[in-house]
Order: structure tokens, then C-alpha cells, then sequence
């Protein structure tokens, strides 16, 4: 079975590790270069985007992982974890840095702060029922480049601007071998995300 490092700088990396175990896969926790080796994908769990940008850069990961996935290593992006792997963050810090792994442009902290924290049921493509999803501090995907697919979308109550927003927009995206959601599918006990990219990991590996 693969090894999926989960870096575990901040955020729920631990919760990551279980569910990579539950469906199957060997799972470490990435902290160092080093920690890399072996490893045949990677996952970004949620937590705060700029503060895992910072420790990303102070231990080393961050060109290390860069190269990694310049060369094709599959990763799975949860909330600030989509965020490091976004082309583009809309509203970012000057000295945010983020990967490019995924032709998107995301928005930070958009569906609101942590008092706007919200569950929803989402059609998922590729799953027969719907993933019970939860949004902390999310972040939302205001564009997709060519290649890039939805897997679920969801309608915001307010805009980015505090406006009435009646349109749609994509929290889970998949383009090649990267997964990217605005959601935390590692705080639930459903593993299907999971699995999902658990079957992109396999597919990448079988070419």
C-alpha cells in the first residue's frame, strides 16, 4: 500500500494519519526533509494558511516539497491546505508563498470566521450519497483553470463582500493527481474523500 506523508507543522495532522490508516494506506507525519523520503504522496491538512506557509519555509519543506511535486507526487489539500496548493490566493499576505500544484484561485477565510463555522451535505461527484461537510474559517475556489474538476459545490449565503450571493461555488477540485477542499473531511467519520484520493495515488503510481 502507498505511504501518504501528512505534514504536521500545525493543523489536524493526526486526524489525517487515522483516516489514511482506516482506508488502508500506511500514513507518517511529515515535519522535516527527511521525512520525505519514502513517501509517495502527501497531505496538507487545515489549520492557518499563513502560519504553515511560515513554518513550511523555517524547516525546510517547503523547497523540498515544491520539488516533489513539481515531479508529480499526488496531494490532498484540506481547507488551508487547499490554499498551499492553489495557484493564486485572492486575498493572501504579501509574503504568503503557496505551491501552484492546482490551476485555481481561492479566497481565504470567504464563507466567514470562525463564528460563521457551518456543516452541509454535498453531492459529491463520484459518490452515490452525499459527503457531510465541515466548513471552519473555509475558504472558497473563485476560479478554475482548464483541466481543473468539480466534485462538489455549494451556494454561500453571503458573498466575500457581505453581499447576498445566490451562485454556486466549488469546494472540492481535482485536477490530475491533486485533490483541493474547502472542507475538513479528516474531523468526520467519513472516509470516502479519503478514499478518493487514495484511488488517484494508485492511479498516478500505475503510470
Amino acid at each position: 500500500m502507498p505511504l501518504i506523508g501528512v505534514v504536521a507543522l500545525q493543523g489536524a495532522a493526526a486526524e489525517h494519519v487515522a483516516a489514511f490508516r482506516r482506508v488502508g494506506a500506511r500514513a507518517v507525519e511529515v515535519r522535516t526533509p527527511a521525512d520525505l523520503d519514502g513517501v509517495d504522496a502527501v497531505a496538507l491538512p487545515g489549520g492557518e494558511s499563513t502560519t504553515m506557509s511560515h513554518l513550511l519555509g523555517t524547516s525546510g519543506l517547503f523547497n523540498a516539497l515544491s520539488q516533489r511535486l513539481a515531479n508529480g507526487m499526488p496531494a490532498f489539500g484540506t481547507c488551508a491546505g487547499m490554499i498551499l496548493l492553489a495557484a493564486e490566493v485572492l486575498d493572501g499576505r504579501g509574503d504568503q508563498r503557496c505551491f501552484g500544484a492546482i490551476d485555481i484561485s481561492v479566497r481565504r477565510n470567504a464563507f466567514g470566521r470562525q463564528v460563521a463555522s457551518f456543516e452541509a451535505d454535498l453531492a459529491t461527484e463520484g459518490l452515490d450519497e452525499p459527503f457531510h461537510a465541515v466548513f471552519i474559517r473555509a475558504p472558497w475556489v473563485e476560479r478554475t483553470g482548464d483541466g481543473v474538476e468539480v466534485l462538489a459545490e455549494i451556494r454561500p449565503a453571503v458573498n466575500s463582500s457581505g453581499i447576498g450571493n445566490p451562485a454556486l461555488v466549488p469546494v472540492l477540485c481535482r485536477s490530475g493527481s491533486i485533490l483541493v477542499s474547502s472542507f475538513h473531511p479528516e474531523l468526520t467519520a467519513d472516509d470516502r474523500i479519503h478514499r478518493i484520493f487514495l484511488d488517484m495515488v494508485g492511479a498516478s503510481t500505475d503510470h
